[in-house]
């Protein structure tokens, strides 16, 4: 293993469908900090990670930060502003339901709520033929293969190794985010013909963070970061909102499958990001680097904590939550900002 001098830095990014406006906000401010404190005007998210990870909106969001500029193929193509903008813009195309759409599916319950074209749509636009192998850093983007009852996990660095874990990653975005009852279920083929039906990977792990610090152990990044320890890891791990959706006996007992569906979700995905916090606190506070892990788990404020709520009040009320968790946190994200720099 080389002599490690620098820190492995990792971003990680939960599920939460139209709220990953909240931490997309969040890296704008973050991305405005490096710009100003490394004298870099052209900074961006994607030049101060070694790895970013992703769930659902996390993983678009992933996808996004990392693709390469058209003219430079070295540089990021996106700052973090265009990148939220994907749903600041968009979000109330991608989720519109058509009033036949509304009738077929009976508001989700026999098919899946949205179509998916406007998604796609915004995908190709932002991603077009990008294949996984050609983004810029290593990445982990959930996803959850229904055929072979397993995680599947995009990774770009394995990618660039063997084309049978190549896709576009358009496709790779849009497996990520096809949530149950949502989206369909989505179909993608790699670069060898290998078909896979996935659904969004919040279904087992909306907080991809563990699963990022796991990737990390087993890789090397540069001479610098190779297969690092927890002690030569900072991460950065971004919630979309928390949800204080409370459910109540009276008002649960008596359901069956059908009442079940939406609060079961809630609760999983909520009950899986609270258990990988917990887990990496523990990680980090036994090899006494309680600093380099850093979880923001934003509050709503005025915005719904639906994952399909793309009303113009939402995404503006979700936007301004995004800024007050950034301007909550700014000491701790100034911090966060110059250790990133420093391990460059």
């Amino acid at each position: 293993m080389a002599d490690q001098k620098k820190l492995t830095r990792i971003l990680s990014i939960d599920g939460g469908g139209i709220r990953g406006i909240i931490p997309g906000q969040v890296l704008v401010s973050l991305e405005e900090k490096l710009k100003t404190l490394d004298n870099n005007p052209k900074a961006r998210i994607a030049d101060y990670f070694d790895l970013i990870a992703g769930t659902s909106t996390g993983g678009i969001l992933t996808c996004i930060y990392l693709t390469p500029d058209k003219e430079d193929p070295k540089k990021p193509r996106f700052s973090a502003r265009e990148a939220v903008e994907l749903y600041l813009k968009r979000g109330d195309e991608i989720f519109d339901i058509s009033f036949w759409q509304k009738i077929r599916s009976v508001k989700g319950i026999t098919d899946e709520k949205y179509d998916e074209a406007e998604l796609e749509e915004a995908l190709n636009d932002y991603l077009g033929n990008l294949m996984l192998s050609d983004l810029l850093k290593p990445c982990l983007i959930t996803t959850y293969d229904i055929k072979n009852r397993k995680g599947h996990f995009f990774k770009s660095h394995d990618a660039k190794k063997d084309k049978g874990y190549n896709f576009l990653v358009r496709e790779a975005a849009r497996a990520t985010s096809a949530a149950p009852t949502y989206f369909e279920v989505a179909r993608v083929k790699s670069e060898t013909n290998i078909t896979y039906p996935l659904i969004d990977g919040g279904v087992f792990v909306n907080n991809p963070t563990l699963c990022a610090y796991a990737e990390a152990r087993k890789n090397k990044f540069d001479e610098f970061r190779d297969k690092p320890t927890a002690a030569q890891m900072m991460i950065l791990s971004l919630g979309t909102g928390n949800v204080d959706k409370s459910y109540y006996y009276k008002q649960a007992k008596d359901w069956g499958a059908i009442q079940w569906i939406v609060p079961i979700l809630d609760i999983m995905m909520s009950g899986v990001a609270d258990t990988v916090d917990y887990q990496l606190r523990q990680i980090y506070d036994a090899v006494g680097k309680p600093k380099q892990y850093f979880r923001i788990s934003p509050e709503l404020g005025k915005g719904n904590s639906a994952m399909d709520d793309a009303s113009m009040e939402n995404l503006n009320a979700l936007k301004v939550a995004g800024k007050d968790c950034a301007n909550l946190y700014d000491k701790e994200l100034t911090a966060f900002a110059k250790l990133l720099i420093s391990n460059k």
